[in-house]
Order: structure tokens, then C-alpha cells, then sequence
């Protein structure tokens, strides 16, 4: 094996080593950590326990999810409800995970069970920025960044339901916000660099979005006509997305 190769070889293990993936996770922590600080306190609000917020970011991890259950949850809302809405909010996970899989079919099924996981929309963008940059991913580098993500979020929504305990209104700090915000950057992030039709076509569907909900709010609770109208407009956005 020649010279550069080896240099080659060593370079591409380097970059596909965990603490290179725990470093490429860094610059996105400080979203987890804003994020799930904000839903530490939220939970608190909504007379969850500092337990109960640990075991759901542990057993969810999901910070949409998370954020729509406390609502519910302080609504009063069936569970059979919060599990639907939360499994329609993370369906996405579904199509991010197909798209990551093709890269780490080497790996066994166990393991691959593991990255789709702990698949989150920033270690996603990370993964594939990866791909498209070096056409590759390795096993150990996606362990790396799922694993600081994961943990990561663990601490801060945990540390957040501790402090939270003073903070009694969390209104008062725009806390309560932070689930709006969250979707409404998501929603910037989405809209940015897409054609003209493409455009048009989403504030299309956010307006369709906006009269199916003050129509349904006259039949049914809050939480199901969020629920209803999220199933009929993203089934319209798919249908109807060139």
C-alpha cells in the first residue's frame, strides 16, 4: 500500500471515529440546550415531575413532541390522543431515517435500529451534509453525534424542570413560547431558498391550514381539530407537491 494511501485510509478512519462525530455535533447544542431548558420549565408548569421530565426526554426525545404533550397533558386531553398527535408529529423520523439508511446498510439491523433512534432534524442535517460533502458515513461517527445530541438534551430538560421550580410563571419569561417559536424557525428554515412555486404553493397550504382549523373548532375540541386538520392538509401537501 502506497504512502498516500494509507494517509487516505487513516484520514477517512479519523473522520468516521466517535469523537469526530461528538465534534461535529457540538455546534448544534446549543439549540438542544436553549430548547430543552425551556420545555424543563414548561414541564414544571404543567405539574409535571423533574422524574417525569427526565423518563420523557429519555423515552421521547423529541422536542416538538415533548412540548405538544405537555399542552395536552395540561388540557386535559385523553392519552389516546397525545400518543396519536405525537406519533403524527414524528412520522417524519420515518422518511429522515430512510434517507440516512442506504449510507449504513453494512451495519447490522440491531445497530441500525439504533441510529434511526436517536435520529433527530439536527443530527439529520448534520448526517447529510456529511453525505453530500464526503458520500459517506460511518457507524462509529453516527454513534458519536446521536449519542452527545442525546445525551445532551437528557441534561438540559432535566436541569430545566429543576430550575423551573423558581420560576413559577414561565409566561412571564416568554418560556411558554418556545414551542411556537421552535415551529415558526423550522417554518423559516423550510421556506428559505425554495422556488416561487414551491412558495406559493406552502402559504397556499398554511392559509388552507389556518380556515380547515376555524371550521373545525366549531365541531370539535382544540385538540382534535388540530389533530384532523394537520392529517387533511398534509395529505393535500403530498398529493399536491410537484
Amino acid at each position: 500500500m502506497s504512502l498516500s494511501t494509507q494517509i487516505g485510509v487513516k484520514e477517512s478512519v479519523t473522520e468516521d471515529s466517535f469523537i469526530q462525530g461528538v465534534k461535529d455535533c457540538i455546534p448544534t447544542l446549543l439549540g438542544y440546550i436553549s430548547i430543552g431548558l425551556a420545555f424543563g420549565v414548561i414541564a414544571i408548569t404543567s405539574n409535571l415531575s423533574v422524574l417525569e421530565i427526565f423518563l420523557l426526554s429519555v423515552l421521547v426525545y423529541a422536542g416538538s413532541a415533548q412540548f405538544i404533550f405537555c399542552g395536552l397533558y395540561l388540557a386535559g386531553a385523553p392519552f389516546s390522543v397525545i400518543i396519536l398527535t405525537t406519533f403524527i408529529v414524528n412520522l417524519r423520523h420515518f422518511l429522515m431515517s430512510l434517507t440516512v439508511a442506504p449510507n449504513l446498510t453494512r451495519y447490522s439491523t440491531l445497530r441500525n435500529v439504533g441510529f434511526g433512534t436517536l435520529l433527530t432534524d439536527e443530527t439529520f442535517g448534520v448526517a447529510v451534509t456529511k453525505i453530500m460533502k464526503e458520500k459517506h458515513i460511518g457507524g462509529n461517527w453516527m454513534d458519536g453525534l446521536n449519542l452527545t445530541a442525546y445525551l445532551t438534551w437528557i441534561a438540559s430538560c432535566t436541569l430545566g424542570g429543576v430550575l423551573g421550580k423558581w420560576i413559577p410563571n414561565a409566561e412571564n419569561w416568554g418560556l411558554d413560547f418556545a414551542l411556537i417559536a421552535m415551529f415558526g424557525a423550522l417554518l423559516v428554515l423550510n421556506l428559505v431558498d425554495v422556488g416561487k412555486s414551491k412558495l406559493m404553493h406552502y402559504l397556499k397550504l398554511i392559509a388552507l391550514m389556518a380556515i380547515i382549523l376555524y371550521i373545525l373548532l366549531y365541531f370539535v375540541p382544540g385538540h382534535l381539530a388540530v389533530l384532523i386538520a394537520t392529517v387533511i392538509v398534509a395529505t393535500i401537501g403530498v398529493v399536491t407537491e410537484k
